[in-house]
């Protein structure tokens, strides 16, 4: 395949429409936790869709994430991440994402889009990894994904301070989000 400038071949590429196969993928993040260590949690509920377009640069990708589908190991915890003084899932029932752009410099691939939490959108950059693609044992097709970006929660309107005695803060700014994706190929 070609991109805009340089010939980029991704070995057993197929173009098509893709359904993300949320039973093996994940959708989680971390975020630093009294200064000292890192939370990790998980969105249980998500769907999205990824065109694979004959020109791999000219790919997209749409997901939905359902907020109160929250886990961290520990309810009361998700409880509190749900009120709002965190995602007010009560207002804000979905996360959204919709690329804009796909670029490559060489083996480096990055998803460009629009990632909307509590009604405020702003553009993120997905650092990706094209995982391959091949058949699977059900007589279909798969392609694998890996992304991972940060934001700042506080850029989204979930701007609780925590403050700690002595300095720092509960819930760090800074969230890591990490992406496992397998999709399965839409039949023609």
């Amino acid at each position: 395949m070609t991109s805009s400038s340089t010939s980029v071949q991704i070995p057993g590429y197929i173009a098509g429409t893709w359904d993300i196969d949320a039973s093996h993928s994940t959708v989680g993040f971390s975020v630093r936790h009294m200064m000292v260590s890192k939370v990790r949690g998980y969105f249980r509920d998500f769907e999205g869709v990824i065109v694979t377009a004959a020109e791999p640069t000219a790919s997209s990708v749409e997901a939905r994430i359902n907020m109160d589908s929250i886990d961290t190991r520990q309810e009361q915890r998700d409880a509190h991440i749900r009120s709002a003084d965190f995602f007010d899932v009560g207002n804000h029932t979905e996360m959204t994402f919709r690329s804009t752009a796909v670029k490559t410099d060489g083996a480096d691939w990055t998803v460009e889009g629009d990632l909307a939490i509590k009604g405020i959108t702003k553009p993120v950059v997905l650092e990706l990894e094209l995982n391959g693609f091949g058949p699977d044992a059900y007589g279909g097709t798969r392609a694998g994904f890996s992304a991972k970006t940060e934001i700042s929660r506080k850029e989204y309107g979930v701007d609780i301070d925590m403050p700690m005695d002595g300095g720092g803060v509960v819930v760090g700014d800074k969230i890591n989000v990490e992406l496992e994706i397998e999709a399965v190929l839409r039949a023609a």
